[in-house]
């Protein structure tokens, strides 16, 4: 370009619309537009004839603009936001744009958080399963019961922004939250923490959090903690008393479980430390001693001792098609020589390719009719005959040479299904032990799972 400089060319540029919107309305509309476009164009003219001459507001205005009544959404917002990262986390808790929302928690606690399907699905394998699968869900409303609110929204700006904000008081909870969505970035940042952040400051907030899965004798760790409230004591310059060793435990004393001691345990130690009062400590010994037991308002579940890595049981050779579901529930019988502690069921998924499933899991005593475990969840699939791993909450404790019912109801569509099953199976485990389970038919309603075919698989377990 000979004359001009480069200023010019882009000012010219820059006013190419300006000086459309400013024309005197001879110019003819372009051959190939439609004529409802034509017709929309001339008739919105003298609007944006009037309009022209206003100024551009600024980006401070864009941002200050009041929310107009077009379903809560703020105009121009994305002016703004000069950066993905920026546009996503503006979404983020947020009903703008937003297509889903999630009742979260129960009760009083409960919380409706908005989010946006897409978002969710880039993110997690189970959101995309959710919304997009063979069972996707047609609902704009999610319920999400055995979830916290705080964590979930920990979960969901992870989601849109890649940033982590878990403390002691919610890593336990977020950890939870991360698993059950598939978000493995945020697993990861959530036991990063737990081992880099575990104090004296912050100890008994976490036990209160994972007080199921101590290796210990209870009696040592009532020692441990008679040891940490008279340190405690010393550093808020407390005398060390009873009562104000109980005082600095605050909620923590009730997650020492002190039925799970022997009487002698009891006797020696809690019992004349002077932190029960006269009461609890009738209550704790009349608990060793009569029946039914009585409540002393501290916990009597034995804690999980799991040691070594993830253990499965696989009860079947071979994989067949088809298994269908109406509403009925999947048992086999089931018994082990050694306590165990089990974590979750291998189930079989889709014979029609990806798809997600609903089920409820229980571990039921077969003497009693009591149910040790259960959990309501859900499992993706990607249309293989492999197992997909479907877990409880907490590991259910599994006594040695005691019989009990393995069972899962599922909902959704055909699936594949195993064959030529054994009805003793080994376990070797890393230490030379070995778990031997004995299988056999679950009488009554079983949707046909028997010991030669059938669902559940497999059992995931921990010794």
């Amino acid at each position: 370009m000979a004359s001009g400089s480069k200023n010019d060319v882009v000012n010219r540029l820059s006013n190419v619309k300006i000086a459309d919107a400013d024309g005197d309305g001879d110019e003819e509309p372009p051959q190939n537009m439609l004529p409802s476009n034509q017709q929309a164009r001339q008739s919105g003219h003298d609007e944006e004839m009037a309009h022209s001459i206003d100024p551009m507001p600024s980006s401070s205005a864009i941002e200050n603009l009041p929310t107009h009544n077009t379903g809560g959404r703020l105009h121009n917002w994305q002016a703004t936001k000069t950066t993905v990262k920026e546009r996503l986390s503006f979404l983020f808790n947020n009903e703008i744009l937003s297509d889903v929302h999630f009742i979260v928690g129960k009760d009083a606690n409960q919380q409706v958080i908005p989010a946006h399907k897409f978002v969710l699905s880039v993110g997690s394998a189970v959101f995309d399963a959710m919304f997009n699968g063979v069972l996707a869900t047609k609902s704009d409303e999610v319920e999400l019961p055995d979830v916290e609110p705080a964590a979930f929204l920990h979960l969901l700006k992870f989601l849109y922004s890649d940033e982590v904000r878990i403390g002691p008081e919610s890593v336990m909870t977020t950890l939870y939250t991360a698993k059950k969505y598939a978000v493995a970035a945020l697993e990861e940042h959530c036991v990063d923490f737990l081992k880099s952040n575990l104090g004296t400051d912050n100890a008994f907030l976490l036990l209160t959090q994972a007080r199921d899965t101590l290796r210990i004798r209870e009696a040592k760790i009532f020692s441990a903690v008679l040891r940490w409230s008279e340190a405690e004591c010393i550093r808020r310059q407390l005398p060390v008393t009873p009562t104000n060793q109980r005082t600095v435990l605050g909620r923590a004393f009730h997650a020492i479980r002190f039925p799970l001691m022997s009487v002698e345990e009891f006797a020696m130690g809690p019992a004349q430390s002077g932190l029960l009062d006269d009461r609890e400590i009738v209550q704790v010994f009349l608990y060793f001693t009569v029946n039914p037991k009585p409540n002393v308002g501290f916990l009597d579940t034995p804690r999980c001792c799991m040691t070594g890595k993830e253990l499965t049981v696989n009860r079947f050779s071979q994989t067949e098609s088809r298994w269908g579901y109406s509403g009925t529930t999947d048992r086999i019988r089931f018994t082990v020589d050694q306590r165990i502690f089990v974590v979750g069921f291998g189930l079989y998924g889709s014979y029609f390719g990806p798809s997600e499933y609903e089920v409820h899991l229980q571990i039921i005593h077969l003497a009693t009719k009591k149910v040790c475990g259960s959990n309501t969840t859900t499992f993706c699939c990607d249309g293989t005959d492999d197992t997909f791993r479907a877990m409880f909450k907490e590991p259910v404790e599994i006594l040695p040479n005691t019989s009990y019912i393995a069972s899962a109801k599922l909902k959704g569509t055909d699936s594949y299904y195993g064959s030529k099953g054994v009805r003793r199976a080994t376990v070797d485990c890393n230490n030379g032990e070995k778990v031997v389970f004995q299988f056999s038919y679950a009488a009554g309603n079983n949707n046909g799972t028997s010991v030669e075919d059938g669902q559940i698989p497999a059992i995931i377990f921990y010794i």
